[in-house]
């Protein structure tokens, strides 16, 4: 079931996430595949990692000794990560994908409260603190997000309503292998059932509802599948636009990591704090997201054309609380 496959991802992501040295690889199957039989621990485990890398997040292999040649363990370094306490940038959003929309679902709650306490009773130390970078603030806007992410981990066929700028609606049928967040936005990577061949979908062209149709277990994911790399084949990479943003001291990390220059101590929009002055090489409209997800931390300076998409997020986000 997808709930069974979106628990595990996340139980994963936390085990790796909250542990003070690396876990193995025997330990993780005790934890977390416990029922499964030696092959179809291997080929879910593999699966499990590719689907959390192709989210971004970037799972270590080292030696649990450093002096000698051992068995190889697993783990996710928060400072590799360079997020702040208690917020996430769009892109970094994918560490945890799904749960984007349903952290505060007590079953994911419960979820998480296991995976930290199987790790202590196992004697693996654990950092709890760790598990606040993994409250996100920012979800996945598209109302087809849900049907394609659930139809990718019960490899069950979608049918939806699909426009491109400048064409007419059309009904399509895709075979979803995953969804990823590339440049900014959201895509459905999977066989095109009407061509016959791979494609990428942009999910904010999904009109509508999208269905899923058929059987659960339909078909297979092509082996080695890489669906980063698929859809950077398919979706152009967004002309690079500088941005100038002001961002309060102490937080805005990601941003900060991104930057070319960094100019301190600069009259910002607020005197409770201080500001910097950051300059992104890359940018345009789908730093929105980013920008927003830090609240009052970041002002957009420039470009003129990313602030207007933001104050009008902005605008539309408190008419819609106001109603």
């Amino acid at each position: 079931m997808a709930a069974d496959k979106s628990e595990r991802l996340l139980k994963l992501l936390i085990m790796l996430l909250v542990q003070q040295r690396y876990v193995s690889k025997d330990k993780v199957r005790e934890l977390l595949y416990p029922d499964a039989g030696d092959e179809a621990f291997e080929r879910m485990f593999e699966r499990d990692k590719d689907d959390l890398r192709s989210l971004g997040v970037p799972i270590e292999v080292g030696h649990l000794d450093a002096y000698f040649d051992d068995e190889p363990g697993y783990r996710v370094r928060a400072d590799e990560l360079q997020l702040p306490q208690i917020e996430l940038s769009a892109d970094e959003a994918q560490v945890v994908g799904l749960a984007t929309k349903v952290w505060e679902h007590a079953r994911l709650a419960e979820a998480t409260t296991e995976a930290v306490r199987k790790l202590a009773a196992a004697g693996v130390p654990v950092d709890a603190g760790a598990l606040d970078l993994v409250q996100p603030r920012l979800g996945a806007e598209e109302p087809a997000f849900d049907v394609f992410w659930d139809a990718a981990q019960e490899r069950c066929e979608v049918e939806f309503d699909y426009q491109r700028p400048g064409q007419e609606v059309a009904t399509r049928r895709i075979q979803p292998w995953g969804v990823v967040r590339y440049s900014g936005r959201w895509y459905a990577v999977g066989l095109d059932l009407d061509r016959g061949e791979e494609r990428v979908f942009r999910l904010s062209r999904v009109q509508g509802s999208a269905r899923r149709v058929g059987r659960p277990q339909a078909y297979d994911v092509p082996a080695g599948l890489d669906i980063r790399d698929v859809t950077r084949r398919f979706v152009p990479p967004t002309a690079a636009e500088p941005v100038t943003l002001l961002v309060r001291t102490g937080s805005g990390h990601a941003f900060r990591r991104a930057a070319s220059t960094v100019e301190s101590a600069v009259e910002g929009p607020d005197a409770t704090t201080g500001w910097d002055r950051l300059l992104l090489e890359r940018g345009g409209v789908d730093l929105a997201e980013e920008v927003l997800a830090h609240g009052p931390d970041v002002w957009v300076e420039e470009p003129a054309s990313l602030r207007s998409v933001v104050v009008d997020r902005l605008t539309r986000s408190l008419a819609g609380e106001s109603a």
